[in-house]
């Protein structure tokens, strides 16, 4: 069946189309849900109101902003009619695309069928005539219907003209409708800047005019690419005034001016009626291009819709939505209970709690008696909240001091502040036992040895060991920074050693080499005083064979060292001498 300007819809047939429906998806005019067509037949079933919703969403912008008209993404008209008809199933739609009709077209969307049929051209008799040269004439151009198409960018400019009298041609051996192609063209210049993007006039426009070789050959192209465009719609004057319509992809500011000017004797204009945009995504201009444009334009869209699962889908998003608002509200309810519930004594536990962990982290034991002092916090304070995984393993102040490895913390809450060292976690673990190296461990040793054995129950219940002196202490952290002392002279004499051996073995290995190079050199069945005295270049270089850049440079060094040494010693001798 023939739909539109030259479309075949394959694997379909429909006989009659003046049985054709208009779907109200196509109406820009209506603001009802139903319309009543000319037998009286109400169009606004549920498939109706679906397919309006589908053809809302399928609203694009135009590719062509003619003139001081400006569409923003998703407003607009549709871009598809959408037609049904008794001849197909119910969820079957036609979609033919709004941009082939006219402005007067469009404004009576009752007549849309009958505008089809119109549109609906067959292929004329093949003509017997000859020319006297023996050769075909050519068809008739300007009175058949026919549409301008036309891209332009990145360099790129194709334009056709096709007419709407289809032709007959084969295609794998079988017989095919096919477009008649009037006139066609390409053009290409290299103007856009390589990796960078945009047109050369944009970039001088935004950072100034560039000096280099490429700018100004893509500069000459574009003026010639403008050139040769403008000939080219002059050429085609005839063809274009008396086309239908009007499809122009002209992207950026520079290929809108070279098509629309303004110049003198402009073709095209951006007022003209005719004008169009492509209503989807273009890709290179070139003649394939442009070919594959009409045949979508010209091409009936079938859709299918399946109305009980689109009803079950927007079921299910209801149910998924409604589900979703009552857990965001059961959410929000829950995390303002324990705000309005929290009490003024639960948030200074907070607070303090905050304010205590900062200064044991930071090891500030003055700073944190003076706040306990000054809060009037007792020694033994608890953090809160007690449910939390950290406070669960240190609950107090000297469980996180302990846990921390800070014996100065450890020292001043169990001396100065008093802290119960019997306290347990909530493993039923004191202080003690989950301090994490012995200088800790120590220092609680140390409070026990200050404190007296009669201030708690260091072995049953703070699991402190045997006491600790000061005096000990202080000799044993001395002991163990002159053990460190010793370890590390030893590790760097270790070195030193290891690295004077290196030394020793490298000059070794050195000589070696040059020993052996001059024994070979020695033992070629020559003295080595015979012969002529060899220069000191040439013995510099004869020592120097068969050894690595590294050592020629190494024995150069040497070299010019002895020498300069020797220069040295001269010079005070003559100063010697002359004093």
């Amino acid at each position: 069946m023939e739909v539109g300007n030259l479309t075949v819809i394959r694997l379909y047939c429909l006989t009659n189309l003046l049985d054709l429906d208009e779907s109200i998806s196509g109406s820009a005019s209506s603001d009802s849900d139903t319309d009543e067509d000319e037998s009286g037949r109400t169009a606004g079933n549920l498939l109706t109101t679906l397919l309006k919703k589908q053809a809302k969403l399928e609203v694009e912008e135009d590719e062509v902003d003619f003139g001081t008209r400006k569409h923003k993404r998703g407003a607009g008209k549709p871009t598809l009619y959408w037609f049904k008809t008794p001849e197909l199933p119910q969820n079957t739609n036609l979609g033919i695309y709004r941009a082939i009709f006219t402005q007067q077209e469009q404004e009576q969307e009752t007549r849309l069928v009958e505008f089809i049929q119109t549109k609906q051209l067959s292929m004329p008799a093949e003509s017997k005539e000859l020319l006297d040269d023996g050769g075909v004439p050519l068809p008739r151009t300007t009175s058949s219907p026919h549409i301008f198409l036309c891209m332009v960018g990145g360099g790129h400019f194709a334009a056709m003209v096709v007419s709407l009298v289809p032709k007959m041609g084969k295609k794998q051996g079988q017989d095919e409708r096919q477009a008649t192609v009037l006139a066609h063209k390409t053009f290409h210049r290299y103007t856009t800047r390589r990796k960078q993007g945009g047109a050369q006039s944009s970039n001088d426009n935004a950072k100034g005019n560039a000096h280099s070789a490429g700018a100004s050959i893509r500069r000459y192209n574009e003026a010639a690419l403008e050139t040769e465009i403008r000939d080219l719609l002059t050429d085609w004057k005839g063809l274009i005034d008396s086309a239908q319509l009007l499809f122009i992809r002209a992207s950026g500011t520079t290929n809108r001016r070279t098509l629309f000017g303004p110049y003198d004797d402009q073709i095209l204009k951006q007022s003209d009626p005719r004008n169009r945009g492509f209503p989807f995504s273009t890709r290179r201009a070139t003649q394939a291009e442009l070919m594959r444009c009409f045949v979508e334009l010209t091409r009936v869209k079938v859709s299918t819709v399946d109305e009980a699962a689109i009803a079950a889908k927007a079921a299910a998003d209801e149910a998924a939505t409604a589900a979703q608002a009552a857990a965001t509200r059961a959410k929000a309810a829950a995390s303002k209970a324990p705000t309005l519930a929290a009490k003024p004594e639960d948030e200074a536990a907070l607070l303090h709690t905050t304010q205590i962990e900062a200064l044991i982290r930071r090891s500030k034991a003055p700073a944190l008696l003076s706040y306990l002092t000054s809060n009037s916090l007792p020694p033994d304070f608890r953090f809160s909240p007690l449910d939390s995984q950290a406070h669960h393993h240190a609950p107090t102040p000297l469980h996180l001091a302990a846990s921390s490895n800070s014996p100065a913390l450890v020292s001043a809450l169990l001396t100065k502040a008093r802290v119960d060292p019997t306290l347990t976690n909530g493993e039923e673990r004191t202080a003690f036992e989950i301090a994490g190296d012995r200088a800790t461990r120590d220092a609680f040793r140390v409070a026990r040895s200050q404190l007296g054995e009669g201030a708690w129950s260091w072995s049953a219940g703070a699991k402190v060991p045997e006491p600790l002196s000061r005096e000990e202490w202080d000799a044993k952290a001395a002991a163990e920074r002159k053990e460190k002392e010793a370890m590390e002279a030893a590790r760097r004499e270790a070195g030193l050693e290891m690295l004077k051996a290196e030394e020793v073995k490298k000059d070794a290995t050195r000589q070696a080499v040059v020993d052996a190079h001059r024994e070979k050199r020695a033992g070629k069945g020559r003295m080595l005083n015979s012969g002529p005295a060899k220069t000191a270049e040439e013995t510099r270089a004869e020592e120097a064979k068969g050894m690595t850049p590294e050592m020629r440079m190494k024995l150069e060094r040497e070299r010019r060292a002895r020498a300069a040494e020797e220069r040295m010693k001269t010079a005070a001798r003559s100063i010697g001498a002359a004093k």
